[in-house]
């Protein structure tokens, strides 16, 4: 004789809970959801978290005020509204800025951090001169003779200069780059440039500072700063573009 079948049991669902949403549930959520969205968009438009104070951290105080007045007219405008990322990049393009972060501190207050150029040389061209940062950034325009104790980058009259624009890379941006990694040397750098596609620093004690292809910069760095202590009286350079074998000469430079 065949064995019954199994017959199929149905379970019943511990408690009595049932795995989908009421339709009174559903309707109630939609409808909380739209009072959300309705709420949020009435914040957008209303003055209720308007800006009306804008707070700068970082830099100068100069820097700081310069921020403030290119957001200014931002005041009024919600904080739920702002485009975060169009008002970095505003301030990212202001020349003495390398970047900023934004906080909305809620009801009415805009806070920004920047993070400054850092100034490390004059720039000439001719007459005219300019403050260069560390990535070779023209920052702003400066008189003459000021700014003594930075050291010079000098480019060719015909050289394009622009506030806020990037010098040539390979040549016064390398030199603002090398002066940048020797802001700790112990004798001050008079004047950097790129002579033939090698680094060379002249020292205001006269020295010039061979420093040969831009690579291991902070080696070739380290290494003259311990061989100035030692080198004789008179030289006229010092090469280290071979960090293994430094060399001091007397002979006048002929990187022209």
């Amino acid at each position: 004789m065949a064995a019954p079948a199994p017959r199929a049991v149905r379970l019943k669902r511990p408690g009595g809970f049932r795995f989908l949403p009421s339709g009174r549930s559903i309707l109630v959520g939609l409808t909380l959801a739209a009072l959300a969205g309705g709420a949020y968009a009435a914040a957008r438009q209303s003055s209720m978290l308007a800006v009306s104070r804008i707070e700068v951290a970082g830099g100068t105080p100069e820097l700081r005020a310069q921020v403030r007045h290119e957001l200014a007219e931002l005041r009024g405008t919600s904080l739920l509204a702002l485009d975060g990322a169009a008002l970095e990049r505003r301030v990212d393009s202001i020349p003495a800025v390398v970047s900023a972060r934004y906080d909305r501190a809620f009801p009415h207050t805009l806070r920004l951090t920047v993070v400054p150029e850092v100034p490390v040389a004059v720039l000439h061209r001719g007459a005219e001169t300019w403050l260069l940062s560390a990535r070779g950034r023209v920052v702003k325009r400066i008189q003459p003779r000021t700014r003594p104790f930075l050291p010079r980058v000098w480019v060719p009259r015909a050289t394009t200069v622009a506030v806020g624009d990037f010098v040539d890379p390979e040549g016064a941006g390398l030199a603002a780059r090398s002066v940048a990694l020797a802001l700790r040397f112990p004798a001050r750098i008079a004047t950097a440039a790129v002579v033939h596609g090698e680094l060379v620093l002249r020292l205001r004690t006269g020295l010039e500072l061979r420093l040969g292809r831009p690579a291991d910069v902070r080696l070739k760095l380290a290494i003259a700063r311990r061989a100035l202590r030692s080198i004789p009286a008179g030289m006229a350079y010092l090469d280290v573009s071979v960090p293994g074998r430094p060399v001091a000469g007397s002979q006048p430079s002929s990187l022209k």
